[in-house]
């Protein structure tokens, strides 16, 4: 039996995460859980999993929680968040806080030499060699969580990993794959979080819709696969049913098909190396028909290409790129910042962070360039005044 910790519960992906756990729980025990401030849902998962430690952001929430369970170890802060990831009888953690939150509890459960089911996008951005580094010293693992990756992760089973020519990461395209530079102008939050394939929270959201999740995914994929940059690959697949591919030296394509529902990655990398029944449903590829795949633009979507190269740039410019676009993301949906101006402030705060040229040797070195970042990316967005109309 697993015994699982599960970092940002209350979440899309850590309520998904739960969900999944109570169809097995001949293979699942949680034993902590970690969340921000959602206390009735966290209240409901303390009763129905009967945690250890718990873990949430305030001590007047853990006050509450301490009355209401006392048989349960409550804890606040970075502190709390540290302890569940590192609690003694837990052999998984799901790292499923959402920016920054999840780097430091990621970075000491692989140092202990834990799994870490990860869906937290920026702990690999910001730090990809510190993690990957920690989990090979100690004989820890990184099994994704992200469709995409988890769809490498299962198409890399096929062939040995010298004879792979290509990743290719699957993009729904988001909202606006067909909108023109000049509508991107007016795009409004409501807009932005209507994604037409995928529920997600509000900040992954807009990370599809300008496509820097994708970007982030590029990334993420180096550290993951020790796959160069140049051969990984971004196609735009509209039905989110081909998760991603992997191509082959020979010429074969491996790609990964099910239905667009997180809980069947979340499910693969709880069970690895084991594939437990799907209670989930089944994908009926004659219902579906037929599969679109069309080329990424990155005139439209620059995110992507400041990606790429804060990758190629190295160093803390990537977890720059990530703290300023977290602050982009955040004043957008609140009104403060066009959606067309979001990359203009990513590629502000890396183009300092270049000039300044740091080097990533600890984890300090990524919390101070995430500092670095979100102050720079907050001066780059008051350069751009205009409010932006019909943003609820």
């Amino acid at each position: 039996m697993k015994r699982l910790a599960v970092l940002g519960s209350t979440g899309s992906i850590g309520t998904a995460t739960l969900d999944a756990v109570a169809r097995f729980p001949e293979k699942f025990e949680i034993v902590a859980l970690a969340a921000g401030r959602n206390l009735g849902v966290l209240e409901t998962q303390i009763r129905r999993f009967s945690p250890r430690l718990v873990a949430v952001a305030d001590e007047a929430d853990a006050v509450r929680l301490r009355a209401a369970f006392p048989g349960v170890e409550v804890l606040t802060g970075a502190a709390g968040r540290e302890a569940a990831a590192t609690h003694p009888d837990a052999t998984t953690v799901v790292a499923a806080f959402v920016g920054a939150l999840g780097l430091v509890p990621t970075y000491r459960a692989l140092a202990l030499g834990r799994e870490v089911a990860l869906a937290n996008k920026e702990t690999l951005v910001a730090a990809g060699e510190l993690m990957t580094a920690a989990a090979r010293a100690s004989g820890g693992a990184i099994l994704p969580i992200d469709s995409e990756h988890n769809a490498l992760h299962q198409a890399l089973r096929v062939g040995p990993a010298w004879s792979v020519r290509r990743l290719i990461l699957t993009a729904s395209g988001g909202p606006f794959r067909t909108f023109s530079k000049a509508q991107l102008e007016d795009v409004t939050v409501a807009q932005a979080l209507a994604h037409p394939t995928w529920t997600m929270g509000a900040k992954i959201t807009v990370d599809s819709a300008t496509m820097m999740n994708k970007g982030l995914e590029i990334i993420e994929a180096r550290h993951l696969f020790d796959v160069p940059e140049e051969r990984i690959a971004v196609l735009v697949h509209p039905e989110s049913r081909v998760h991603s591919l992997v191509e082959y030296d020979d010429g074969t394509l491996i790609a990964q098909l099910s239905i667009n529902d997180m809980r069947f990655p979340i499910l693969y990398a709880l069970a690895y190396p084991e594939r437990l029944p799907s209670p989930f449903g089944f994908l009926d590829l004659a219902a579906l028909g037929t599969l679109h795949f069309e080329s990424a633009d990155e005139e439209r979507f620059p995110c992507l290409r400041l990606a790429r190269a804060a990758l190629r740039a190295g160093g803390t410019v990537p977890a720059v790129l990530s703290a300023a676009n977290e602050v982009a993301v955040a004043a957008f949906l609140a009104g403060r910042l066009p959606f067309a101006r979001i990359a203009a402030v990513v590629e502000a705060a890396i183009a300092r962070e270049e000039a300044g040229a740091h080097a990533l040797g600890a984890l300090d070195d990524v919390l101070a360039a995430d500092e670095r970042g979100r102050r720079w990316g907050d001066e780059a967005i008051v350069k751009f005044p205009r409010a932006v109309t019909g943003s609820t």
